[in-house]
C-alpha cells in the first residue's frame, strides 16, 4: 500500500518547509493517476490557491483539473453544513449571528472548531465523494490539537449526539488503512527538531498513523566518498596555486561555492540521520531535491509531484 491508496492524508510541518506545496503535489499526483481527489486548505490563507495559480478557493469544492478539486475551510460554512446534515436544521442565507455565538462557545470549549473541520473531511471520506482527501493542515504546533480533537471530545462526552458523531470520525481517523499523517521537514536543525517533537506528541496524544516524513529541499551530493576526499585535498596551498595558474583567480570563488554547498549538504545529512533514528521502522522518508528554480505556483507543484512520483510509484 502506498500513500495514495489511503483515503485521508493530513499534511503538516513547520512554517516555511513547503507544507502547502507538498499537499498540492500529492493531490495532483493522485489525480493524475485516476483518483478523484479533494485537497483542502485548513487555515484559508490562500496559499493553496496560489500554489495552483488560482483565485482563493471557496468552501464549496472547485474543480481545478481532471479529477482534482480544491476547497478552503471556514467556520460559518462548516457550521451551516453540520447543522443541515446532522441536526437537520435548514438555513437560508447567512448565519453570521449564530456563527459569532459559535465562535464564543468554541473559544470556551477547545476542540469544537476542530470537530467541525475534521468532521467535514471525515464526512467526505465516509460518503466516498472522493477517492482521496488531502489536507493542507495546521502547522506542526497545532496539528495534534486538530486531529486529536475527536478523541478528546469522545472521552469527555459519554452519551448523546456529540458522542455518536465523534465515534464514526474516530473510526476513520484511527484506521491506518484509510488515514495517515505526513509531516514535511527540511534538512536543517530547527525543522528536524520540531519534527521529532511532533512525532512524539502524535504517538502520545493521538492514534492517527504516521504515514511518512517528506524531506524537502534536499541538496544533491556533488561527490562520492572518494571524490570528496580528493576535493578536500584541493584546498591545500599547492593545489590552490596550481588551480589559479591553470584557470585564473576566479577558480577560488568556484571552489568556495562548491565547498559551501557540500558543507551544507553534509550538515543536513547529519540532521536527517538523527531524524531517521527517531522513526519507527515502518515510517518511510521521502525525499524532494532542491529545485534550483525561480518558478512559482503550478510549475513548482508539478516539479514536486514528479519527485514524489519517483519516490512513491
Amino acid at each position: 500500500m502506498t500513500l495514495l491508496d489511503r483515503h485521508l492524508l493530513f499534511v503538516t510541518g513547520k512554517g516555511g518547509v513547503g507544507k502547502t506545496t507538498v499537499s498540492a503535489a500529492l493531490a495532483q499526483l493522485a489525480a493524475q493517476h485516476g483518483r478523484r481527489t479533494l485537497v483542502c486548505e485548513m487555515d484559508a490563507k490562500g496559499s493553496l490557491a496560489a500554489a495552483f495559480d488560482c483565485p482563493p478557493f471557496p468552501y464549496q469544492a472547485r474543480q481545478v483539473d481532471t479529477d482534482l478539486f480544491a476547497m478552503a475551510m471556514n467556520t460559518e460554512d462548516s457550521l451551516r453544513e453540520y447543522l443541515k446534515l446532522f441536526v437537520r436544521i435548514p438555513f437560508v442565507g447567512r448565519i453570521g449571528p449564530l456563527a459569532h455565538t459559535f465562535d464564543f462557545v468554541a473559544d470556551a470549549a477547545p476542540g469544537v472548531k476542530e470537530i467541525l473541520a475534521v468532521g467535514k473531511l471525515c464526512y467526505e471520506v465516509r460518503e466516498r465523494n472522493y477517492d482521496l482527501v488531502v489536507v493542507d493542515a495546521q502547522a506542526s504546533g497545532h496539528i495534534v490539537g486538530q486531529i486529536g480533537a475527536p478523541r478528546v471530545i469522545s472521552e469527555l462526552v459519554q452519551v448523546g449526539l456529540v458522542r455518536d458523531q465523534t465515534k464514526w470520525m474516530l473510526d476513520i481517523l484511527e484506521d491506518p488503512v484509510r488515514t495517515g499523517l505526513i509531516t514535511v521537514t527540511t534538512p536543517e536543525e530547527m525543522p528536524v527538531n520540531e519534527t521529532i517533537e511532533l512525532l512524539a506528541q502524535v504517538k502520545e496524544r493521538t492514534r492517527v498513523d504516521i504515514a511518512a516524513v517528506v524531506v524537502n529541499r534536499v541538496l544533491p551530493a556533488l561527490f562520492g566518498t572518494r571524490e570528496a576526499e580528493v576535493f578536500d585535498q584541493l584546498f591545500g596551498p599547492k593545489p590552490q596555486e596550481l588551480l589559479v595558474k591553470a584557470a585564473g583567480k576566479n577558480v577560488i570563488d568556484v571552489m568556495e561555492a562548491a565547498r559551501m554547498n557540500e558543507s551544507r549538504r553534509r550538515v543536513g545529512a547529519g540532521h536527517l540521520d538523527r531524524l531517521r533514528n527517531e522513526l519507527d521502522a515502518d515510517v518511510n522518508m521521502l525525499y524532494i531535491p532542491e529545485l534550483f528554480t525561480r518558478a512559482t505556483g503550478r510549475r513548482v507543484v508539478s516539479l514536486v509531484a514528479d519527485a514524489l512520483r519517483e519516490e512513491l510509484l
